[in-house]
């Protein structure tokens, strides 16, 4: 189960615009909302997770090497 990724309305609606900045700017394209907010929840569901669990990943081997580093003084 892909973990839900819980979005304020006003920041949805941040990002539907930015998708929409995106089209317009990148491929001369005008795009309405509800294709910016189907495309948002497509990132939301497919793309995001595997970022969210990048950022977790690195943030532990980063914590890990900080805990070595605290053994390390025992020595």
């Amino acid at each position: 189960m892909k973990p839900k990724f819980e979005l304020t309305k006003d920041q949805k609606n941040e990002m539907v615009g930015l998708i929409q900045g995106y089209f317009e700017k990148e491929r001369n394209e005008q795009i309405g909302n509800l294709a910016a907010m189907l495309m948002l929840d497509f990132f939301m569901e497919e793309l995001a997770p595997v970022f969210y669990n990048k950022g977790v990943e690195d943030s532990h081997a980063h914590m890990t090497e900080k805990l070595d580093d605290i053994f390390e003084i025992q020595k």
